[in-house]
This record gives C-alpha cells, structure tokens and sequence, in this order.
C-alpha cells in the first residue's frame, strides 16, 4: 500500500481508533514518504521527524502559511486566538512571547504545585469511594483533576472549571484533520473564552492575587507588555494545554495499566517507579499523535524535497513506535532505558507545560491504585473521533 493510501486508511474512523498497524506499514517504507496534495511528504521514523521538530527551518503552521490555505481564516474567531499563541508562532515573536510566558510556568512554580496536586488527587479518590458500581474514570478523574489543578495555577474560580471542557475542546477539535466543520461550534466557545477572561483579567488588575492571571496580566509590563490579544490566546492556550494532554495521559495510561495486570501490581507495590510508567504512557499511547510543518525556503528531509511553501505531515505517535529506535515499540515496557519518546514535541516548540503533566500523573497512578486495589474495566472504552489528540470519551471501571 502507498504512504498516500496507508494515510487515507489513517483517516478513516478505523484508522483513528487504531493507527498503529497504519504507522508500521509506513515505517515499511522508510522514515520519510514523498506525497502530492496538501502535503509535500509525511515524516514518521523518529530520527526525521526528530530534525524537522528541531530545525529552524521547519516552522509550525501560522498565520502566513495558514493564509494559503485559508484566506478567510481571519473571520474564525477560534483560528484568531489560536494564531495569537506562541503554539502558532515563528521566529523572534515566538522566542518573545515563550520568553514572557514560560518565565512564569517555572520549575518552582510547577513544584510548588505537588501539594495542590496531592490533595487533588486525593479529593477525587474520595469521591469516587462514595460511588457504587460503575464509573466513567474520564469523567470522574482524568478531566477534574487536570482542570482543578490548572485551574488553581490560573486563578480559575473552581465552579466555573467544568464550563471550560466543552469549549476548549470545540477550539481544538479545528486542527484535526476534517475539522474544519467545527467551526461554529469553535468560534462561539472561543468568542465565550475570550469574554470570560477579559472579565477575569480586568478583577485580577483591580485585585491581584497569587495566581497566572494576575502575573501574565503584568508580563513584560514595563518593557514589552504582552498585548491584549496575546494575553487572551496565551490563557487559552494554558488553560487547553493543562488539561487537555493530562486528560488523556491519565486515561491512556489507565487503560494500559488495568490490561496489564502484572505491571500494575508492580506500581501499586513500588509508587517510585511511577517515573518510568509515565514515560512509558507517554510513549506508547501519546495524547498527541500528529503535527504540521512548513518551510518558506526549498529544503530537504532525508532526501525528500519539500519545495518552499510546502507543509509536512509529521506523525509523533508513528515516531514513538519507530523500530528502529524503540525495541519491540509496540510492547508496555515500563523500565525502557533511554525513553526519549518525542510526544511533547522538541526544539524551541517543546510544550512548556510538559513537567505539570507529567507531575500530575506521577502523583496519580500510584495514589489511585493504592486506594482501589481490585480496579478493573468494567466494560469497552470508547474514544474520541480525532487522531491529532487521541484519548478517551468515556473509560468504564469498577472501583471493587
């Protein structure tokens, strides 16, 4: 089968649900795949998609190369914040705006959130213990935690969290391939999004507190203040960012331990080695499976030309399962040596919300297996119908 046709199988509810066999026949071919249409090649051996994450010059998608496609594009208002977001930016306005933000999303910042984390966590194990028979783990765990957690970071009032799933969901489901039928959905949540923290920037001036609104609402304020604009796209972008992966992790990560019984047990008993679970988690099954390219100058990846102007398909969830550099890629190996999988991507776009991910599932797994020691599937789960961010719409489990 041609990369062109094992990328239209990709693309298919099937395909969506299980990309794996689609990404080994791709690797039969090689690391790189020459294309026509919208993508000038589809890069998924790890080693290339590797270079192309870290050259300069392969840029993300933003509103120069968006505009070729879209020339409309300024009419979404969902596509707007997304553009107005360092995810979404090239060049010296990205190194200026990763500099302002993530000088504020610290080490520190992230550490001294285990406690918040902690608590968290153990709140929601509590009320799952009050609950009979069977439980939607997504609903129930995987998303109240990321969003409680990110929520606090923020400065989010807790009863306003659950509003926010729907809404920077619809805005994400628009970078999915076939998403482009979301935008009424999108750009009504984002216009919502942008009013709430309009209004929640405005209190936090008049009412500073301990917590990112207040902080990124004075970014940069007496030498290169972030815009308006900028300060809206950047909220949503760690709001979306901070629970959207973690979500996932949690109920992917879930789904692998409670089908693996033996390692499962392994965790409950040795929480320390929660570290090299995760990074298994996150290799195996990565919350992000794809992203996009493009170069303004003709260049090469592998032998491959990609004329200036032209966009690449890059598969992470393809490069994390490569052979080549994984062995036995497709087998739950929690104790792998050298587990450099590439789901938070690499180079200057690496996601700067990485470290609270991973600290949140650290602290999660064991936590939630010492607490529910006969956790089981209670029945099939079911998934979302995306392949740019894949994880679960509903995971069923039986606490006892």
């Amino acid at each position: 089968m041609s990369a062109a046709a094992t990328l239209q199988a990709l693309h298919t509810e099937e395909g969506r649900r299980n990309p794996y066999p689609h990404y080994a026949a791709l690797h039969a071919v090689g690391p790189v795949a020459p294309l026509t249409g919208h993508y000038a090649a589809v890069v998924h051996g790890y080693d290339a998609v590797s270079r192309v994450l870290r050259d300069p010059a392969f840029r993300v998608l933003d509103a120069e190369q968006l505009a070729r496609q879209l020339p409309t594009w300024h009419e979404h208002p969902s596509l707007t914040v997304l553009m107005n977001s360092m995810m979404f930016i090239n060049g010296d306005q990205h190194a200026r705006l990763r500099r302002l933000i993530t000088r504020e999303f610290t080490a520190r910042r992230v550490a001294a959130l285990a406690e918040t984390v902690t608590r968290q966590v153990d709140h929601l194990l509590d009320r799952l213990a009050e609950q009979d028979g069977e439980v939607d783990f997504i609903k129930e765990f995987a998303f109240p935690l990321p969003s409680n957690v990110i929520g606090e970071l923020l400065g989010v009032p807790a009863e306003d969290r659950p509003w926010f799933q729907p809404h920077v969901s619809a805005i994400g489901a628009v970078l999915d391939a076939g998403g482009a039928d979301k935008f009424a959905v999108a750009d009504k949540a984002a216009t919502e999004l942008s009013a709430y923290f309009t209004d929640l920037v405005r209190q936090r001036r008049q009412d500073p507190r301990d917590d990112l609104v207040t902080v990124l609402s004075a970014a940069g304020e007496d030498d290169d203040p972030l815009t308006h604009e900028e300060l809206l796209s950047a909220l949503v972008l760690v709001f979306n960012a901070g629970f959207e992966t973690t979500t996932h992790l949690l109920g992917n990560g879930l789904e692998v331990l409670l089908r693996h019984p033996d390692a499962a047990q392994r965790l409950r008993e040795q929480p320390e080695l929660a570290p090299g679970y995760v990074e298994e988690f996150l290799r195996l099954e990565a919350p992000a499976q794809l992203t996009t390219r493009w170069t303004a100058v003709d260049a090469e990846v592998d032998g491959v030309p990609v004329p200036a102007g032209s966009s690449v398909l890059v598969l992470l969830g393809a490069a994390n399962r490569d052979p080549a550099r994984f062995a036995d890629p497709d087998t739950f190996q929690p104790e792998r040596a050298d587990n450099a999988h590439l789901t938070f991507s690499a180079g200057l776009h690496f996601c700067p919300g990485a470290l609270l991910t991973v600290t949140e599932a650290q602290i999660a797994f064991p936590r939630l297996l010492a607490r529910f020691p006969r956790l089981a599937l209670s029945g099939e789960p079911a998934y979302r119908a995306q392949l740019t961010l894949r994880g679960h719409t509903h995971l069923p489990v039986i606490l006892a």
